[in-house]
């Protein structure tokens, strides 16, 4: 081989592994790792015998990919709104180096086979629960956050289901036990969604996202919706031990989260600022992969 055409080869090797990269980060990988960890730890509480190692392995694979192609295709939907956020404009579409539709067809692609693959080798209910999440995060949530503050709630309710795919993959039915894990993930949304919204508040408004932090100017609103998402998730992250999910051990370190972040989140409310908003996103970061690894070690 001439040394030109090893530089290009070279050049068209590098640029191919540019693109996978792009592929990939169109998924978020960090945020599908937490997906996939509420939704292992959904099978795992849901579980009434010996773990099917199999079963995991296709539950975590199907889940993988619905969930990176779904996080894929919100990132083509506001490919647009991403090029006027100082935190997102360097994303592989909005800075040019993915065309979008690559990003679509790639995006598509690998959601439907996640969907289906659920549903040849899980159930069709675990394909169900991952197909409505699709549905609600792609067609409702990210159109609504140009329109309404409302569209938190709205997002929260995909971001709770992963669990709740777990759930019925262990048990193939919807019990008391998968709402619990839904209303646990739906709950923690809120005050951690409304920090991220109050930290970046300036560049959701300078792309026109109307979270509530942007339409709230004094944080009043925000801050009652802050406390009163912590109240309610302390309330309900201590049902797993009271319907017989979990054991004492569980309720005690819920109670201590729950309340720690409670605190937290009446001290944002009365003094807003992004330091206090900074306080309650770590604390909410902190707060659900330590609840999860409790509810998982000490379930009942």
């Amino acid at each position: 081989m001439t040394r030109p055409a090893g530089v290009m080869v070279g050049a068209l090797a590098r640029a191919r592994r540019r693109v996978v990269a792009d592929l990939v980060a169109l998924t978020k990988p960090r945020v599908v790792l937490m997906v996939l960890v509420t939704t292992v730890v959904g099978y795992y509480v849901g579980l009434r015998g010996a773990p099917d190692w199999g079963r995991i392995l296709h539950l975590m694979l199907g889940t993988a990919l619905a969930a990176g192609g779904t996080l894929a295709l919100n990132q083509y939907r506001e490919r647009d709104l991403d090029a006027r956020m100082e935190r997102t404009r360097a994303r592989p579409l909005p800075d040019g180096r993915l065309q979008p539709l690559e990003a679509l067809l790639f995006s598509t692609a690998i959601t439907v086979v996640g969907v289906v693959y659920l549903a040849a080798c899980v159930s069709l209910l675990a394909a169900v629960v991952t197909g409505t999440t699709v549905v609600l995060y792609v067609f409702a949530y990210t159109p609504l956050k140009l329109k309404t503050p409302l569209c938190t709630l709205v997002g929260a309710v995909p971001g709770a289901l992963p669990p709740v795919t777990g759930w019925v993959a262990a048990r193939d039915d919807v019990s008391v036990g998968a709402w619990i894990l839904f209303g646990i993930l739906f709950l923690w949304q809120l005050p951690h969604t409304l920090a991220i919204a109050r930290l970046y508040r300036d560049d959701y408004a300078r792309a026109g996202v109307r979270v509530l932090p942007v339409v709230d100017a004094d944080g009043t609103s925000t801050g009652r919706q802050v406390v009163a998402g912590c109240l309610a998730l302390l309330a309900v992250s201590l049902l797993p031990t009271l319907v017989g999910l979990a054991g004492p051990v569980y309720f005690l370190g819920a109670l201590v989260l729950g309340t720690t972040l409670l605190v937290l989140g009446a001290l944002a409310a009365l003094a807003p600022s992004s330091v206090s908003a900074r306080r309650v996103l770590l604390a909410s970061l902190l707060y659900l992969p330590v609840l999860l690894a409790l509810l998982a070690l000490d379930k009942v």
